[in-house]
């Protein structure tokens, strides 16, 4: 398959403390899960990836001209409604305002959110909130989506929600990288794996053979100690 992001030997360091260092891969797959252990580099990783972070040594390159949205953890909210969160992103994509309402509506029923247009973001519970930065991102209709921990503070429920819209989002024909501590939120939404430890990439594997058999020591004792 040809690689649509590619990495050239990145590293960056805060303080003088390295938070990745040589990085060099190229990510093919539709489906991506960064996994490590906490401290281990995944969402400095997923910020360079998506520009967020500039690198302080190294290359991002993307071999496709691809565009691309970010969902975190916990999402920022505009002091505004559900439904003008979402317009506003397209607003700023340069979505023009006659397509602004049918687009945001849309993507408000698509994440199953259709009676909150009208509620404000910041009222909405944290299950909503994530769903509606789902909605936020899916509306600008990128072609890879990044997301950062997208079910860590959730209840079960709202977690299996989340997956279904990216499940959805990813079966529409975006690509997903996410970071997640959950060992089966990868294997549901994944097809590889790139597994980290001190900021640098001990494996990039498709995510079957990742869990039936590590390459690496580090890479089972965490599926070991995790599961």
């Amino acid at each position: 398959m040809e690689p649509w992001l590619e990495l050239d030997r990145l590293g960056l360091a805060e303080n003088g403390v390295r938070i990745v260092e040589d990085i060099s891969l190229k990510v093919s797959r539709n489906r991506t899960a960064i996994l490590g252990p906490n401290g281990a580099g995944k969402s400095t990783l997923l910020r360079l990836m998506h520009g967020l972070l500039r690198p302080g040594t190294g290359r991002i390159l993307w071999p496709l001209a691809l565009t691309q949205a970010m969902v975190f953890q916990r999402p920022v909210m505009l002091r505004t409604t559900a439904l003008a969160n979402i317009e506003y992103g397209l607003d700023l994509r340069g979505v023009p305002a006659t397509e602004r309402h049918a687009r945001a509506l849309a993507a408000l029923q698509r994440v199953g959110l259709p009676e909150l247009a009208r509620r404000q973001a910041r009222r909405c519970s944290g299950g909503e909130q994530q769903r509606l930065a789902l909605a936020r991102a899916w509306a600008l209709e990128p072609r890879v989506l990044f997301l950062d921990e997208p079910t860590a503070s959730l209840d079960p429920a709202s977690s299996r929600e989340v997956e279904r819209i990216v499940n959805e989002i990813a079966a529409a024909g975006t690509k997903i990288v996410l970071t997640t501590h959950n060992l089966g939120q990868a294997r549901r939404l994944a097809d590889e794996v790139i597994y980290l430890e001190e900021g640098r990439v001990l494996e990039q594997t498709p995510v079957d053979e990742f869990f039936r058999q590590p390459r690496t020591n580090a890479a089972a004792r965490f599926i070991r100690d995790e599961g």
